[in-house]
């Protein structure tokens, strides 16, 4: 509800299934700011890749993350704050994104961008991925899952916020709020 001045990026990440993009929406609506959603500004061949279950190359990711880090720019210079749903799996794609802060420096991550990870078991991913697949809902397929967890890489020194996403969005969302501000 509160609108806060001083721009700040919040990219709520973890792997498909995780729920950044409900979770992501509510805590826009709730600081009064924009969410976007990373699956959005995916180019039309990186879905086609993942409908067919091939796993994003590098060559394919990196411009995506730059688009991205534009965005989130665009919003912290303006000064305004920003909801990203984004998967930021490895430290160097969450480093393309903390640079969207023109006052970042390299290994240091008290920036106007900051990380929550939704963490759920594998299983529990798995059944919300069979899920939406069943309901036409996402691109991307149960068959990819496990390339996204064994990309997922979290170095504590990051200073990444860690939430169980398997309590209710409204509990994950006040406990997000919580540790942001």
């Amino acid at each position: 509800m509160a609108t806060h001045t001083k721009g700040i990026a919040i990219v709520i990440m973890g792997v498909s299934g995780a729920g950044k993009s409900t979770i992501g929406k509510m805590l826009a609506e709730a600081i009064n700011c924009s969410f976007l959603d990373a699956d959005d500004y995916h180019s039309q061949s990186n879905k086609e890749k993942m409908k067919k279950g091939i796993p994003l190359s590098e060559e394919d990711r990196i411009p995506w993350l730059e688009t991205l880090r534009d965005c989130l720019r665009t919003s912290l210079v303006g000064g305004k704050s920003v909801v990203l749903g984004c998967s930021a799996l490895q430290k160097h794609y969450r480093d393309i994104l903390r640079s969207a802060d023109p006052n970042y420096r390299p290994s240091c991550y008290a920036c106007a961008v900051k990380f929550i990870l939704l963490n759920v078991q594998a299983d529990v991913l798995a059944a919300r991925l069979e899920k939406r697949a069943a309901e036409g809902k996402h691109f991307m397929p149960l068959k990819l899952l496990q390339s996204q967890l064994d990309l997922l890489q979290i170095d504590s020194s990051e200073g990444i916020y860690e939430v169980d996403a398997t309590q209710s969005p409204e509990t994950i969302v006040k406990y997000a709020l919580a540790l942001i501000f």
